[in-house]
């Protein structure tokens, strides 16, 4: 049934669902009028053209999807179980930079491994949580600091790099670098992605409420859009938007310097799939060949 009622929110309609379902329109009409009453709750309202969800109805279809889906997964990892490694791996992760250590991580298994997908949800950190905890996600990436308590974490060799990302004919352009007293005065757009009080505590003498903010984003890509029209300046991580020489925009660092540092997190009591469990395996194997590589160049320079 939860099925039945996420195929009618897809398709709009009951004949559409049941069209799509291979079943008679009566049928399925009887079947969800049945978990109405089951459930003691009107699911949907009928117009002459349209099905619209009620409250009820749309707390049903956001669990049902949850439900739908961590069932197929599961289906699909028991059948699974005695082949050769196959599967879905599920990652979570804001825009950051470490998303491609994720990637050449990912990379490598699929060269072992074609038969394995990836499947990348992009949110901010509490709804990657949100998704680590209702199961959704194998694993997910997280600025430090957030509390790892809960999950067992590797930290990413490697950093993001905080400044601003600007016009060309900003006046700020010609700086090396922007310092705290230039973020005073412009119009600012802060990401999303992280709480400005606690990511920019030790590097700011002032609150959030004292900038002059013009707006957030979620995705860096459709706040440079805001940029290059001259909406104001973007505070984000370095490397997220490609600048090509052709563009209108820039990005000049923080200075002093800035750096967040991400972690790979997951539920400490998570059963992985085979391949999940080679995934980890493979970026762990990465993780410390970068470490080794960047012990042996720290020792050069002494």
């Amino acid at each position: 049934m939860l099925r039945y009622s996420l195929a009618i929110v897809e398709e709009g309609s009951i004949s559409g669902a049941a069209e799509y379902l291979s079943i008679s329109q009566p049928s399925l009409s009887r079947q969800i009028k049945d978990l109405e009453e089951h459930l003691g709750h009107k699911l949907f309202d009928r117009g002459s053209r349209t099905i619209t969800l009620t409250p009820a109805g749309e707390l049903l279809r956001d669990r049902a999807r949850e439900i739908v889906f961590m069932a197929d997964r599961a289906e699909a990892e028991l059948t699974s179980i005695d082949r050769p490694i196959n599967g879905n791996v599920y990652i979570g992760a804001g825009e950051t930079e470490a998303v491609r250590f994720l990637a050449r991580a990912a990379e490598c298994m699929l060269q072992q491994y074609p038969q394995v997908k990836f499947h990348i949800f992009s949110g901010n950190g509490q709804a990657v949580t949100d998704q680590l905890e209702s199961g959704l996600l194998d694993f997910g990436l997280l600025f430090e600091p957030s509390d790892n308590t809960k999950y067992s974490y590797i930290s990413l060799p490697t950093a993001d790099r905080w400044g601003l990302l600007m016009r060309k004919d900003s006046t700020l352009a010609s700086h090396d670098g922007i310092r705290q007293e230039d973020l005073e005065q412009i119009p600012l757009l802060l990401s999303r992605q992280v709480r400005f009080d606690r990511e920019f505590s030790g590097w700011s003498s002032f609150s959030e409420h004292e900038l002059h903010v013009v707006g957030t984003y979620n995705l860096l890509f459709n706040a440079s859009l805001f940029v290059s029209e001259g909406c104001g300046y973007a505070l984000c991580p370095d490397r997220i938007i490609n600048l090509t020489e052709d563009s209108n925009l820039v990005f000049k660092p923080l200075v002093p310097e800035l750096r967040t540092r991400v972690n790979l997190v997951w539920k400490s009591n998570r059963h992985f799939s085979s391949a999940a469990s080679r995934y980890l395996e493979i970026l762990r194997s990465q993780i410390g060949a970068e470490n080794a590589c960047k012990s042996a160049e720290a020792r050069k320079t002494l």
